[in-house]
């Protein structure tokens, strides 16, 4: 995995990611054109770097680790470790405060260190993640704990696409 180098950003050749939290929009960029766009759910609380605030952090990131690949759609994780759970209305109606990550997980890692890297504000300690989540939740609306929610046919695209060391963007 290549780490990303800050003045290199955003890159004009090879894929990088933008999330838009103000638009609760994410694109993935294959260079300086846009390949394709889905919404998304972003942090209830907003945005900001301090670990336990629940928001979503800003700056750039790279994507750190790709967890769940051969998973079936809509297992569960906890830990980032499956379950053995597949996610379904009947165990969400049993479980309704669980924070469900779903089907694959997209790790990231801060890059600007003292900003999203290192100490209190690290996105990485902070298990900030791209993640599925269960149909009924909202997409195009700030509502999770701080992480990226997707619907589970864009986290799969962009599980398949956005490997570990893609750069990612996340800004208001």
């Amino acid at each position: 995995m290549h780490t990303p180098q800050l003045a290199a950003l955003p890159p004009s050749e090879g894929v990088w990611v933008e999330v838009d939290t103000a638009r609760q929009q994410l694109t993935l960029w294959r260079g300086e054109d846009p390949a394709w766009q889905c919404l998304v759910s972003t942090g209830a609380a907003g945005t900001g770097q301090q670990e336990g605030s629940g928001q979503t952090p800003l700056g750039w990131h790279q994507i750190r680790a790709a967890i769940g690949e051969g998973q079936p759609v809509g297992c569960v994780f906890r830990g980032r470790r499956p379950t053995g759970e597949v996610y379904s209305e009947a165990l969400g109606e049993a479980q309704p405060e669980r924070d469900w990550i779903l089907t694959r997980i997209l790790w990231l890692s801060g890059l600007e260190r003292g900003f999203n890297r290192g100490g209190d504000v690290d996105s990485q300690r902070r298990y900030i993640y791209f993640h599925g989540t269960p149909p009924d939740k909202p997409m195009g609306v700030a509502d999770s704990h701080g992480c990226i929610r997707l619907r589970d046919d864009d986290l799969l695209r962009l599980f398949d696409e956005a490997t570990p060391g893609t750069p990612v963007w996340l800004h208001d």
